[in-house]
C-alpha cells in the first residue's frame, strides 16, 4: 500500500475530501447530533413557558379582582371566627353575659353547665342561668343578648313573681331589691367550632425480645 505522500496530487484530495466527509459524518451523527437534540428541547420548553405565560397573562386583569375576594373571605372568617369561636372560651362567654346583665340592671344569680353537645363541625355548650330583676329589665337583657355577635341560644324559659320564684323552678331563693319584680330560669346555649382532623394513627411499639 503506497504512503499518502507518494501517491498523485489528485489522489491525495480525493483521498482528504474521503476522510473529510468521514469525520463530517462522525460529528454529524454525534456531536451535531446532540446539540441539534438539545437545541430542539430548548425550543420545546421555551414554547411551553411561552404557552403558560400567555394562559397567565389572561388572569392580569382578574388579580385585584381575586384579591379582593380574598381579602373578603379573611374578613368574613374573622368575623365568623367571633360568632362561633374555635375553642369553649366559657369564661369570656360568662362575662358577656354578666356584662349585658351590668347594662340593663339585672342580677344573674347563677350558672350552672350542662352536658356539651358534640356535632360534626362545632360543639353546643348549654349553661342553666337563674336571674332577676325589674320586669323590663328582664326583657331588655333577653333583647341585648339576641342582638350580640357571638350566637346564644335561648330556651326553657321560665318567669315567675318575686313572691313565688319557685314557680320558676329557682334553686335558691334571695333577698330581692323592692325594685324587682321578677325572676326566671333559662337555658343559655354558646357554640364552637372544633378540630376536625382525625388523629394520626398511633405507632406499634416493637416488642422486646420479639424474632
Amino acid at each position: 500500500m503506497e504512503n499518502f505522500s507518494e501517491m498523485p496530487g489528485l489522489k491525495q484530495w480525493v483521498v482528504l475530501l474521503a476522510v473529510g466527509a468521514l469525520v463530517t459524518a462522525g460529528l454529524y451523527f454525534t456531536v451535531f447530533k446532540t446539540k441539534r437534540e438539545a437545541n430542539a428541547q430548548a425550543e420545546q420548553n421555551l414554547n411551553t413557558k411561552l404557552r403558560e405565560n400567555a394562559e397567565l397573562e389572561s388572569y392580569r386583569p382578574k388579580l385585584k379582582d381575586m384579591e379582593r375576594q380574598v381579602a373578603n373571605l379573611k374578613q368574613q372568617m374573622e368575623i365568623e371566627s367571633r360568632i362561633v369561636p374555635n375553642e369553649k372560651e366559657v369564661d369570656n362567654f360568662i362575662r358577656m353575659l354578666d356584662a349585658e346583665a351590668v347594662k340593663t340592671g339585672i342580677e344573674i344569680r347563677r350558672y350552672t353547665a350542662k352536658p356539651v353537645t358534640t356535632r360534626e363541625y362545632y360543639a353546643e355548650v348549654p349553661f342553666e342561668l337563674e336571674l332577676d330583676g325589674p320586669y323590663y329589665s328582664v326583657l331588655s337583657f333577653f333583647d341585648h343578648v339576641s342582638k350580640l355577635e357571638r350566637i346564644v341560644n335561648i330556651s326553657d324559659l321560665l318567669i315567675a313573681s318575686t313572691k313565688k320564684p319557685t314557680d320558676a323552678r329557682t334553686k335558691h331563693t334571695y333577698d330581692y331589691a323592692a325594685s324587682e319584680s321578677i325572676v326566671a330560669t333559662c337555658q343559655a346555649s354558646t357554640f364552637f367550632t372544633h378540630d376536625t382532623t382525625p388523629p394520626a394513627p398511633a405507632q406499634a411499639k416493637p416488642v422486646r425480645g420479639a424474632l
